[in-house]
């Protein structure tokens, strides 16, 4: 079965740091630009930050992804949390990385991850 499964997310206090996960089954990783999107309650979904195949890692202002293609996995590490992070957190393949995202760039998605910033 071809699909995502992002784990990681959790309740963190503001300023804390995570680190998700997006693992894949059923196919390579590493032929695919990855994403990552969330979505906060009553908002759309929004892009994150995306990695290409060519890439190790970028970084956008507090957030980073990094890709290890022998694990088949693409993270995510937020540091400085804060309140408006708070969102369920995907990963999908497309590509190549584009300056919009769209989700209709997007070909597999996974079920999200839930992160919630909270004292």
């Amino acid at each position: 079965q071809v699909q995502f499964e992002e784990s990681g997310g959790a309740l963190v206090q503001p300023g804390g740091s995570l680190r998700l996960s997006c693992a894949a089954s059923g196919f390579t990783l590493d032929y695919y630009a990855i994403g990552w999107f969330r979505q906060a309650p009553g908002k759309e979904r929004e892009g994150v930050l995306c990695i290409n195949r060519s890439d190790g890692s970028s970084v956008k202002g507090r957030f980073t992804i990094s890709r290890d293609n022998a694990k088949n996995t693409v993270y995510l590490q937020i540091d400085s949390l804060k309140s408006e992070d708070t969102a369920v957190y995907y990963c999908a393949n497309t590509d190549r990385c584009r300056a919009r995202y769209s989700s209709s760039d997007y070909f597999i998605w996974g079920q999200g991850t839930p992160v919630t910033v909270s004292s």
